[in-house]
């Protein structure tokens, strides 16, 4: 039986040990979502973690290691999954506008469920393969996180992004390699290691721009 009361805890202990701004509304928020994903999970597979006192750490903390760095009204998160950052961002930053672009029709379909269940106005679901996306408003700000090498991330979604907006990529070792691959439309700003408390594992954000080298 889950300790809900542990994952509170965990949570509350990882937001103030990041240092990031997350109120206790948000907080709870994050907690009903990792209920419906704990829920679904067991049923659908949507993530590999089974545990949800894991899940704080592995799911909710390590999208929250990256929120300072979202910037901007709009965000789309590519290959969202289950909603990872791409949930987390929209229920600590309800001012952001977050489009989940996720072409499996299951997870897309409980991205849809938890933006009704918690009534997140300021999230889009889109079903539908990246490459295939098209829209003539670009985006402040494009995540993802585990989706592709960082090379086939910018070919496959950089034509998402707006001019001045930036392109981050959660990765786990530091990407350097990945990074020499970039097509020339976009270039490198910075890669920044990222601490999550209570995971023992290398977490980097690699960070781009469009524009030619």
């Amino acid at each position: 039986m889950t300790d809900w009361a542990a994952c509170e805890q965990r949570l509350a202990d990882g937001i103030k040990d990041i240092g990031v701004d997350v109120g206790r509304s948000p907080q709870a928020q994050l907690i009903a979502y990792l209920r419906e994903l704990s829920t679904w999970n067991a049923t659908y597979n949507l993530t590999a973690v089974r545990d949800p006192l894991a899940m704080v750490t592995r799911h909710l903390l390590d999208s929250l290691a990256v929120l300072d760095f979202v910037s901007g009204a709009s965000v789309a998160d590519i290959g969202s999954g289950p909603g990872l950052p791409g949930l987390v961002i929209a229920i600590t930053r309800p001012r952001m506008t977050i489009t989940l672009v996720e072409s499996n029709r299951k997870k897309a379909a409980f991205l849809r469920h938890v933006r009704r269940r918690l009534e997140l106005d300021n999230v889009i679901v889109v079903q539908e393969r990246v490459e295939a996306v098209e829209t003539d408003d670009k985006f402040d700000t494009v995540i993802c996180r585990a989706f592709a090498a960082a090379g086939e991330c910018a070919r496959l979604a950089g034509h998402l992004v707006a001019p001045g907006g930036r392109f981050l990529l959660m990765k786990g070792r530091d990407p350097a390699e990945e990074l020499a691959d970039l097509p020339l439309d976009f270039r490198h700003v910075d890669t920044v290691a990222l601490r999550v408390p209570g995971l023992e594992a290398d977490r980097h954000l690699a960070i781009l721009e469009p524009g030619l080298i």
